[in-house]
């Protein structure tokens, strides 16, 4: 049962607001972003939550470009009708002609009557009731890959306010997506520089004059290089195996981190599950403890890497290798290290020449890094873990703004609050 319609609002269809609806062709192309005289074709993942990305695109072989067709226009919107189960649906307002950028055929081109807003339009493509529909309505025997008919898409009822309305509530909207766009701006920013400084100071320290050549680069002549288990020698595996009979309550056990919780520089408190003590005490090896390093070893977040905190007594594992600390050398600094391009250039290496892309204790302790003195670990790691506090504060700013957007969007879309029009 619907709710009630509010005041001068009207329940629609889709359609009634589309004059038109072009694909695109899929055409061959290189896996790089075109030059200035070069055209793009647009990937599925240039439409997000109502906006369109243009910069994410691949430039089309110049012996394709005869077979491309449909440029993204001003006012339209570009709408995913082929995609995951999550991002089936997903749409974005073009604000201006592209003449040097095309479809592929997994997007549609809307055309909007001009008795609506394309902008409302968008917003409320991507409102919950409609991308709800949107994901009944699409189909596929995959699980990973997901369609949507033109006419099931046009069928899909949706609340429309008048057009003075519709033009007020998307600008709203714009306006906070633009502090939401300048956020992320800053985030990358700053994520630009910390890899600079990676680069900069893991290599050449903090000070230094005089450098030699090594297996990782120009060091300076006190550093050594050596194998990272010449310097942790205890790097073991977590837990491998079930462990659906020993989870417990939170108050009787004992925290257990999974693979998920490892991110990239941090260690994420939750969610975890909780493992009984009977488990806890048996399987010391995967026991965890603060200042340890952790590496995903297998999966999409494969080299992720954080250092333990935050851990009140012992915690345990699994699967994940495990860089037992040492006094002798500073965690925080090892950590950034392996997190490195030098890092993740070696991890990525080593996993794919193993078996099903696994990276395991072996690998790790062959990872060569370099050694300065361990005062200079500490300075060169608080420098860029300083960094990392500005980045997660923008993070958590970015976070909270993604939340008001979607009340907002939730309130204005359904008209709970209406907007008062000039």
């Amino acid at each position: 049962m619907r709710n009630a319609v509010p005041d001068g609002w009207q329940y629609l269809k889709v359609g009634n607001a589309i004059d038109s609806s072009d694909g695109g062709v899929s055409v061959n192309s290189e896996n790089r972003v075109k030059s200035c005289k070069e055209f793009g074709i647009l990937k599925t993942s240039s439409v997000v939550d109502g906006r369109f990305y243009p910069q994410e695109h691949k430039a089309i072989f110049n012996h394709e470009l005869e077979r491309a067709s449909t440029n993204p226009k001003k006012d339209h919107i570009l709408f995913s009708r082929m995609n995951t189960p999550i991002l089936v649906g997903q749409s974005g307002f073009v604000d201006r002609d592209y003449d040097d950028l095309f479809l592929p055929d997994r997007l549609w081109q809307l055309k909007v009557n001009e008795c609506y807003s394309p902008k409302w339009l968008s917003y409320t493509l991507r409102s919950q009731i409609v991308v709800k529909h949107i994901t009944d309505a699409a189909t596929g025997t995959s699980n990973t890959m997901k369609n949507i008919a033109k006419p099931n898409l046009m069928a899909i009822p949706m609340l429309c306010p008048p057009l003075p309305e519709q033009r007020k509530i998307a600008a709203i909207l714009s306006s906070v997506d633009d502090v939401i766009e300048k956020t992320q701006a800053q985030i990358n920013k700053l994520k630009d520089l910390k890899v600079g400084m990676m680069q900069e100071l893991l290599t050449k320290g903090i000070g230094h004059t005089e450098f030699k050549d090594s297996p990782v680069g120009r060091i300076p002549v006190g550093w050594e290089v050596v194998r990272l288990g010449e310097i942790y020698t205890k790097i073991i595996v977590g837990y491998v195996g079930s462990v659906n009979e020993y989870y417990c309550d939170k108050e009787d056990g004992v925290p257990f981190y999974r693979t998920l919780n490892i991110r990239d520089g941090y260690i994420r408190n939750e969610p975890v599950k909780y493992v009984t003590t009977t488990f806890n005490d048996k399987n010391k090896k995967s026991q965890i403890f603060n200042e340890d390093i952790l590496i995903a070893r297998v999966g999409a977040n494969l080299g992720m890497t954080c250092k333990v905190t935050g851990v009140i007594g012992t915690a345990n594992i699994a699967n994940a290798i495990i860089i037992k600390s040492v006094k002798t050398a500073s965690s925080d600094f090892y950590m950034e290290y392996i997190r490195s391009d030098f890092g993740q250039r070696q991890i990525n290496s080593g996993a794919a020449g193993g078996a099903q892309g696994v990276f395991n204790t072996k690998l790790a302790q062959e990872l060569i890094v370099p050694v300065p003195p361990v005062k200079e670990q500490t300075d060169i790691a608080d420098k860029l873990l300083s960094l990392d506090v500005v980045i997660n504060r923008n993070e958590k700013k970015l976070s909270h703004q993604k939340m008001l957007k979607k009340a907002l969007m939730q309130d204005l879309l359904t008209g709970k609050v209406r907007v008062t029009v000039d």
